[in-house]
């Protein structure tokens, strides 16, 4: 989809001047586009779709120094990081998603003003354009009968997206608010507003009837339709079957989860304790894994153009030393799909990121291929000395995420739920990087990682070639207020979404190289333990919907057999508690810093609770000197490991509350009418 596109075929055609003028008062009479040629055929109305298509916002380039991992997942730097919205939320200062300070929700993705200039993307906000875009699709809606120059298909093509895009807007604010007014008209600009907020699972279902309608309209692969093969190879951001069926299971499963399915009682704390946080609605978790189901089977038929990426790494050399390419993010050779280009390519001219796994993303703006990058690549590693240069502003794993989500290779867990040890995971607290889920190695810079590959030609910068993770190491604090800016805080960065060759010797966010950064909204990944949670939540382990071949526990061990890590261990599948325990956990893993992590806490009732209201360091040393140049860092011995919940050091404490599973309406709007109240307890 084509920039030019939108602008000429989009609904701003309607009242768009001629180039030549400036006001809108100037427009020539002729340059006006009649409702009746704007939504005539297929070509024209796709225009005005393409609009909605365009106001997506980029996560990852919504702000200069961007802001979206906001649960246990994620830190950010004492001083610089403070201004951000991650702090914030972790001093439960809601309102700050939307504070137009300088300094304050101007940083949200979620509030991002309209486009002023220069890159539209920047400038695009969840909450800005959703209503916008609402409005769009019942325009579009209610003008179908104009579209007399079209075939079944075509219209049917048009109705499916609208009905996508309906559903879509509202899916993803009330993930955020709570139950909100199911707009499916285009409300008149001369009457007074008195549409009710439904409580969430009210919309929910109208969102499910409408991702429902767009499953049963929309093709499973617009390539290979009459439509579709006029833009062969420019279809990949079009939604279609398998995308429409996703976040129809995706509502159902977040209706049926713990803070809905027990919100007559209040957000529940001590959801942990007492097993609130395992009861879900059964009925919708049901339709849930049906509909994911059925998505699955379509992607596994070879329908819909997505399958899973390979997860499959280069070695460093021919001398048959240990391999390095996962580090690195380098594909083994004749890999027809790679893991890391999910999120980031590079020598690619500038290609979407996404590869064969992406199922919705928002589109990029071509008028800067550098755009995504600029910023957004040098978040995620030290500034100690300038390693990574630009905005001093670092975004870095906690601790006791790294060690509940990332287990061992064999399929354990390294903590329990509770945070407590889980004695079968096999866990050497003398080799803690020895034999982890093979994921820790492509997400996260640990002790020992060697972070420049090029050799420093600065002898300052020698010793930050091998991250010092330990305790009193070069990159953690210890009193000095600028290792407490420029390192880690907690023993940990990471290069899930960015490559750490993102410095300023390896040159990893050179022009010269086209890196290019997107965050997908949808991946397959995520229907896969969707499912799961989902049949987890009807039955354990053992669920299998009728729509799919697979059952709970086969979808986890695609993604684990994707990787290489070993399945859900009997120890974990005995129980429907436990189950659900090692799902959340796989997907805390495989989502890892994708943006996902408050809302599942929040839908789960666990942002309130020990040990996910806590955010700690690695506190370690090493045992002593080790030739990491020589040998694989993964095996270094160190000893004096600790856990967190245990006696690790803790950062800090998320003091929150009940009226924190829900962020607050802006003030601006509650007061618009009487029957749109503010988010209980703000």
């Amino acid at each position: 989809m084509k920039k030019f596109q939108y602008i000429i075929l989009g609904v701003a055609a309607l009242t768009l001047g001629l180039s030549s003028c400036t006001d809108y008062l100037d427009k020539e009479p002729d340059s006006i586009v009649g409702e009746g040629e704007a939504f005539k055929n297929f070509t024209n109305f796709q225009g005005f779709v393409e609009e909605i298509y365009d106001n997506i916002p980029n996560k990852e380039s919504c702000y200069w120094c961007t802001s979206f991992n906001w649960g246990e997942d994620e830190i950010m730097n004492a001083g610089m990081g403070d201004t951000h919205v991650t702090a914030h939320f972790d001093l439960g200062d809601y309102r700050h998603w939307y504070d137009e300070g300088d300094k304050g929700g101007r940083q949200s993705w979620l509030n991002r003003m309209d486009t002023d200039g220069g890159n539209p993307h920047f400038n695009r906000g969840l909450c800005r354009n959703a209503w916008k875009c609402i409005r769009k699709a019942n325009l579009g809606l209610e003008n179908l009968d104009k579209m007399t120059d079209a075939t079944t298909e075509e219209k049917n093509f048009i109705a499916g997206q609208l009905y996508f895009f309906r559903a879509w807007w509202h899916e993803e604010l009330i993930a955020w608010f709570g139950g909100l007014p199911y707009v499916d008209s285009s409300l008149p600009s001369d009457e007074v507003l008195t549409l009710p907020r439904l409580s969430y699972r009210e919309c929910a279902e109208k969102c499910a009837e409408d991702f429902r309608k767009a499953a049963d309209l929309l093709p499973a692969d617009w390539d290979k339709t009459t439509i579709g093969r006029k833009t062969l190879g420019k279809n990949d951001l079009r939604v279609n079957k398998a995308v429409a069926l996703a976040y129809l299971g995706k509502v159902q499963l977040w209706a049926a989860s713990p803070l809905w399915e027990n919100w007559n009682n209040g957000p529940h704390m001590g959801a942990l304790k007492d097993g609130t946080t395992y009861k879900y609605n059964k009925e919708l978790a049901q339709k849930a894994a049906d509909a994911l189901g059925e998505c699955i089977a379509l992607v596994e038929s070879g329908a819909t153009p997505y399958s899973l990426a390979e997860y499959s790494y280069a070695p460093d050399d021919a001398e048959n030393r240990p391999s390095y390419g996962v580090y690195d993010h380098i594909a083994a050779k004749g890999s027809s799909s790679n893991y890391s280009e999910i999120f980031c390519t590079v020598g690619q001219g500038w290609k979407l990121p996404g590869s064969v796994e992406a199922m919705f993303r928002n589109p990029t703006w071509g008028g800067d291929g550098n755009y995504s990058n600029w910023n957004f690549s040098k978040l995620w590693g030290p500034k100690v000395n300038g390693i990574v240069e630009h905005d001093a502003v670092i975004h870095m794993p906690t601790a006791n995420y790294v060690d509940y989500a990332y287990g061992m290779a064999n399929g354990e867990p390294i903590l329990n739920a509770d945070g407590t040890l889980n004695p079968n995971s096999g866990f050497d607290p003398t080799q803690p990087y020895a034999n982890r889920d093979p994921r820790f190695y492509h997400d996260i810079v640990f002790d020992g990682f060697k972070f420049l590959l090029v050799d420093p030609n600065l002898e300052a910068d020698v010793p930050f070639q091998y991250m010092e993770m330990f305790t009193g190491g070069n990159m953690v604090p210890s009193g000095d207020p600028s290792r407490e800016a420029d390192g880690s805080r907690t023993g940990y960065f990471c290069q899930k979404l960015v490559r750490h060759q993102n410095n300023k010797y390896d040159k990893g966010y050179d022009y010269s190289i086209a890196p290019t950064n997107n965050l997908p909204y949808l991946r397959l990944a995520d229907v896969y333990v969707m499912y799961a949670e989902a049949g987890a939540a009807v039955s354990g382990a053992q669920f299998k919907s009728s729509k799919c071949s697979l059952t709970a526990e086969d979808a986890i061990n695609v993604l684990r057999d994707r990787v290489g890590c070993g399945h859900v261990t009997a120890n974990w599948t005995g129980t429907q508690q436990k189950f659900i325990d090692e799902v959340r956990r796989e997907r805390a893993c495989e989502l890892a810093f994708e943006g996902m992590r408050w809302n599942d806490l929040q839908r789960w009732l666990l942002l309130t609770e020990y040990p996910y209201n806590i955010k700690t360091r690695a506190a370690f040393y090493r045992a002593g000197d080790y030739d990491f140049a020589n040998e694989d860092p993964r095996y270094a011995k160190k000893t004096g490991w600790k856990y967190p919940g245990q006696d690790g050091t803790i950062i800090l404490t998320r003091n929150l509350g009940a009226k924190h599973y829900l962020l607050p309406l802006k003030e601006s709007e509650v007061f618009l009418y009487s029957e749109f109240p503010q988010n209980p307890g703000w």
